[in-house]
């Protein structure tokens, strides 16, 4: 990749727009350029024969289409697909592909391992390098649309759905997956509405504010636990942020939506989570705000402390939140014989320079104004 060229991957619509402006041409050069790469999935400028051949001339001089490169690809039995992508620094990243009867659900990752260290999930064990760029996360979307397509898989596979919950914490990243998200439901990129794309967070409550502000995506909460003494220890992020501001939050997230619901992910530990105690108190937390409950069975990993819930100790935790109201399904595990199912990806972290405990130290200071990855970089030079 040439560091002086502009990937063009890295603009939505509206840098997009902006670039061209800068370059004196109409906006909807912009939306021809979006949709050669995103809907047509062409990477050659020189095939974008709707621009004039002088405009083509001026791009392959300052701009590029560089995404990242897949290593390798795996298959479960139960169909579900795993591509391992290299990124230019050597980094790589995990991506899933979920088909099911009437969908099909991509799982994109948002960084280059996991900075918030929960304790049931592998990537955060494999600790943090970096956020993604915008093109590294819409290059997950692009790749596997294409490998969808290419004639090697059966027809009916293909994505209907994108949920933001592989590796990484994506409001960690917010200003590269707002943009990356904005191209996902974009009409002249990938199409997909509001309720197909669905942003996944611990619970940085206010980053969670600005999203509610700016983006229309749908939103899933990890919660994990009912009780802030129990989300501590497995969510380490709830002592910076309580259960009592991020439901808060919660509470008002889609206010004026009566239609929309949060998903509440809850991951089933044996002996730790599962019990009917744990269920009342997860009800009572939750009275009068929209959610749907997903009840995920743990998925080990190995040095895991933690074994999954018997199904029936699921079972009778999901009947108890069915019997006070609450919509809340078992979620299918899914691709676990490849790793790749919820809380089992873990790419290959080549650099930990920032290590988790020292990104959370500097979580309040990202979100004071409309900080990205640079503001986090500066200030941790200037320690």
């Amino acid at each position: 990749m040439n560091r002086a060229l502009k990937n063009l991957l890295d603009f939505d619509r509206e840098g997009m727009q902006l670039f061209f402006h800068e370059l004196g041409e109409k906006p909807y050069r912009a939306h021809q350029v979006l949709k050669w790469i995103h809907q047509i999935g062409i990477k050659d400028i020189e095939i974008m024969t709707n621009l004039s051949k002088s405009l083509r001339d001026k791009l392959k001089s300052m701009t590029e289409i560089v995404l990242p490169e897949i290593v390798f690809e795996q298959g479960s039995k139960d169909g579900t697909r795993k591509w391992l992508l290299q990124l230019a620094d050597g980094n790589c990243i995990e991506t899933v592909f979920i088909p099911e009867k009437n969908r099909g659900t991509l799982c994109v990752s948002s960084q280059v391992g996991c900075a918030l260290n929960c304790k049931f999930c592998s990537t955060a064990q494999q600790g943090f390098s970096r956020n993604l760029t915008v093109a590294e996360i819409i290059g997950q979307v692009w790749l596997v649309v294409r490998c969808l397509s290419d004639g090697s898989l059966r027809h009916d596979h293909t994505v209907s759905n994108i949920v933001m919950m592989g590796m990484g914490e994506p409001l960690l990243n917010f200003d590269n997956v707002v943009k990356a998200t904005n191209l996902m439901m974009d009409d002249f990129a990938y199409g997909f509405s509001k309720r197909r794309v669905t942003l996944s967070t611990s619970g940085v409550v206010p980053a969670l504010r600005r999203l509610s502000e700016m983006s229309e995506v749908a939103l899933a909460i990890s919660l994990h636990a009912p009780n802030d003494e129990l989300r501590n220890r497995l969510v380490p992020i709830n002592k910076k942020y309580p259960l009592s501001e991020l439901l808060e939050v919660c509470r008002n997230y889609f206010k004026g939506d009566s239609r929309r619901r949060i998903t509440i992910e809850y991951v089933m530990l044996e002996g730790i989570n599962d019990q009917p105690l744990h269920a009342k108190q997860l009800i009572k937390i939750l009275e009068g705000i929209p959610v749907k409950i997903n009840l995920i069975p743990f998925n080990p990993f190995p040095n895991t402390i933690y074994n999954r819930s018997s199904q029936a100790v699921i079972e009778n935790f999901k009947n108890i939140l069915m019997s006070a109201g609450f919509n809340a399904i078992t979620r299918k595990t899914r691709g676990e014989d490849i790793d790749a199912s919820c809380g089992q990806l873990i790419g290959r972290v080549r650099d930990r320079s920032y290590h988790s405990r020292e990104y959370q130290k500097v979580i309040p200071i990202l979100f004071e104004s409309s900080a990205t990855s640079s503001n986090f970089r500066e200030k941790q030079e200037q320690k």
